[in-house]
C-alpha cells in the first residue's frame, strides 16, 4: 500500500497496539500527546480511544459475572463497549461470596442450607482479605467501597500441633512460639560464630556484627548481665508474654517460661512461621466494611445490573467469522442462543473444559490441564464473643495441623454481643473430608477438634452455623485451580484468543486465588482486545 499518514497509523497499531497508535498519533500532531501516551501499566478504554480514530466500540459478551467477569465489562464499558454478562448464580462476584442471614444455598449433593445468622453477622466464603498492595484496593476506592483493617497476624493467636513432643498437642501463643524458635536457633547460630565456624565466611567485623544482631534479634543474654548466660536464650523477658502481667505498684510481671532447646526444635512449632513472610500475606491486610461481597456489588452497579442476565447457564461456544455465538439456558428454562463480536470467558477451566465449543482440541486439553483445588469453610456464630472475653483475642488466626488447618477470628465487631468464627479453613484431603459429610456432622466434627485447641468453651454458645464445600459449589467446583507450568504451551493457548473466544480468571495469572488475579487477568484481556479493535 502507498505509505500515508493513515496506513502508517494503521500499521503502528497492527504491531503495537492501541497505546503506541496513539503515541504517534500524538507525535504528528492529530491527538494530544497527554493523552496518547499511556502513563500506567494499565490504561483502560475511553471513549475518545473511537473518536479520533472513527472506529465503534463493539458487542462483547463475557461468561460469567464473577470478579475477572464483572471487571472485564467495567472496564470494557467505560469506552462504550455493548457488554453483557451470562452468569449462572442469582447473585454478582463467583467466588467472592459473603454469606447472611436468609441467604440459602443448595450444594451439588442436593442438600440445602438456610443461614440464620443475626442481622449483621456474615462469613466470607471466599476471599476474605486483601493485600494492601493489590490492585482490588485500588477498585475498592476507584468504586467507594469503604475499607477496614483484617488482622491478619496476631501474637496472641494459637498454633496446636499434634504430636508426641513435650510442645505437643497444646495451645501455644504465636508470641511465645517466635520469642522459643528464634532466640534458640539465634543461639545456636551464635555459638557457630564463636566456636569459629563461620572463619571461613565472615571477617572479624562481620562476626561481631552478626553476634550483635543475633543477641538482639533472639534476646540472647549479654556479658554486661549475667557473664554465663551471654549468648544464651533463657526466655527471660516479655517477649513469650507472661504469666501473670506487669500492672501498678511492685507488680512487675511473671515472665511466662520458655521449654528447653530440644523441645521448641523437636516440636517443629515455627513451622508456619514462613508463610507470613510470604509476598501476599504480610500486614498490612484489609476487607471491605460489612463483607467481601461489596466489591461484587459496587462492580455490578457500576456495570449496570441490566447488563447482567443471572440464572444463565451456558451450553454452546462458537467462534465465527463475523463474531462469536452463545448457547445458554436462561432463568426459565428456555434455551437461547447469544451473538456477539467478541466473548470473553471468564467461567473456571475445568468447567469451561464440559462445555461444547469449536474452539479446537488444544484449547480443551488447556481447559482440562489446571487441577481443581478443594477448599472449604465453616461460619460459627457465638452469642458471647468469648476469644475476647477469656483469651484476650482480637481477630488473627490460630494454625493447626487438625484438619481444621485455620480458625479465624473476626476482625471487626469488637466488644459486640456476637461473631462468627471461621471454626475450619481447609483445603487438599481434608477439604474433601468434610464435605463428604452432611453439614450438621461438619459441624460436630469441627466443634470437636476445635475444643481441642480451646477447650470446652468452643462447643458453646453456639447460635447457628454455616458450611460450604466449594468443591461441591454449583458453578465453581473447586477454591482454585493449580497448574504444574505456567510457562507451557495449555497455559499459553489460554491467553491467547481463540478467534473470536479469549479468557480471563485469576487462573490466567500469577496470583490465583486471589481477586487481584481475576482483575489483572481482566485488564490483560481488555487490553488485548481493545488494541485489535483499534487495529483491524
Amino acid at each position: 500500500m502507498p505509505v500515508s499518514r493513515r496506513n502508517f497509523l494503521r500499521g503502528v497499531g497492527a504491531t503495537g497496539g492501541a497505546g503506541a497508535m496513539f503515541g504517534a498519533m500524538g507525535a504528528l500532531g492529530l491527538a494530544p500527546a497527554a493523552v496518547a501516551a499511556p502513563t500506567a501499566a494499565f490504561t483502560p478504554p475511553r471513549p475518545s480511544d473511537f473518536t479520533l480514530t472513527g472506529r465503534s466500540a463493539r458487542n462483547v459478551l463475557v461468561l460469567g459475572a464473577g470478579i475477572a467477569g464483572l471487571t472485564t465489562a467495567y472496564e470494557l464499558g467505560k469506552a462504550g463497549y455493548r457488554v453483557t454478562l451470562l452468569e449462572g448464580r442469582a447473585r454478582p462476584g463467583g467466588r467472592n461470596w459473603t454469606v447472611r442471614g436468609g441467604d440459602t444455598e443448595t450444594d451439588l449433593k442436593g442438600e440445602t442450607q438456610r443461614v440464620r445468622f443475626a442481622e449483621g453477622q456474615y462469613m466470607n466464603a471466599g476471599p476474605a482479605r486483601i493485600p494492601q498492595h493489590h490492585v482490588t484496593m485500588d477498585y475498592c476506592r476507584e468504586l467507594g467501597v469503604p475499607l477496614e483493617p483484617f488482622v491478619n497476624q496476631n501474637a496472641d493467636a494459637l498454633l496446636y500441633y499434634t504430636g508426641d513432643t513435650a510442645l505437643s498437642n497444646q495451645a501455644v501463643t504465636h508470641r511465645a512460639a517466635k520469642a522459643d524458635v528464634y532466640g534458640y536457633v539465634s543461639e545456636l547460630l551464635s555459638k557457630a560464630t564463636d566456636a569459629g565456624a563461620l572463619d571461613g565466611e565472615l571477617s572479624a567485623e562481620d562476626k561481631e556484627a552478626l553476634t550483635e544482631f543475633l543477641r538482639d534479634f533472639g534476646d540472647l543474654g549479654n556479658s554486661t548481665g549475667d557473664p554465663a548466660a551471654a549468648g544464651l536464650y533463657l526466655g527471660g523477658s516479655g517477649r513469650r508474654g507472661f504469666d501473670v502481667e506487669p500492672a501498678a505498684g511492685l507488680q512487675s510481671g511473671t515472665v511466662s517460661p520458655a521449654p528447653g532447646l530440644h523441645d521448641v526444635i523437636a516440636s517443629g512449632i515455627g513451622r508456619e512461621f514462613s508463610f507470613e513472610f510470604g509476598w501476599d500475606q504480610a500486614v498490612m491486610m484489609f476487607q471491605p466494611v460489612g463483607g467481601m461481597d461489596r466489591i461484587a456489588y459496587a462492580l455490578e452497579r457500576a456495570v449496570g445490573p441490566n447488563r447482567i442476565r443471572y440464572g444463565s447457564t451456558v451450553t454452546g461456544i462458537r467462534t465465527t467469522p463475523a463474531g462469536a455465538d452463545v448457547d445458554y439456558t436462561d432463568a426459565a428454562g428456555v434455551p437461547r442462543t447469544a451473538t456477539a463480536d467478541f466473548v470473553v470467558n471468564t467461567i473456571p477451566p475445568h468447567i469451561a473444559a464440559r462445555i461444547p465449543h469449536n474452539l479446537g482440541p488444544a484449547v480443551t486439553t488447556a481447559l482440562q490441564t489446571p487441577v481443581p483445588s478443594p477448599t472449604g469453610k465453616i461460619g460459627l456464630e457465638y452469642t458471647r464473643r468469648w476469644w475476647e472475653d477469656d483469651l484476650r483475642i482480637y481477630g488473627g488466626i490460630t494454625n493447626t495441623d487438625l484438619d481444621l488447618a485455620h480458625v479465624w477470628y473476626p476482625s471487626s465487631g469488637f466488644h459486640s454481643d456476637r461473631g462468627v468464627v471461621v471454626g475450619y479453613y481447609n483445603y487438599g484431603q481434608d477439604a474433601l473430608d468434610y464435605a463428604a459429610l452432611p453439614h450438621s456432622a461438619r459441624r460436630q466434627r469441627a466443634v470437636v477438634n476445635g475444643a481441642r485447641i480451646h477447650g470446652d468453651v468452643y462447643g458453646r454458645d453456639i447460635a447457628s452455623s454455616f458450611s460450604v464445600s466449594w468443591s461441591a459449589t454449583r458453578f465453581s467446583e473447586a477454591g482454585w485451580v493449580g497448574w504444574d507450568d505456567q510457562e507451557g504451551p495449555a497455559y499459553r493457548t489460554l491467553l491467547a484468543p481463540q478467534g473470536n473466544v479469549y479468557f480471563a480468571g485469576d487462573h490466567l495469572s500469577h496470583a490465583i486465588a486471589w481477586q487481584h488475579g481475576a482483575m489483572t487477568s481482566a485488564r490483560a484481556t481488555v487490553t488485548a482486545l481493545h488494541q485489535r479493535v483499534m487495529s483491524a
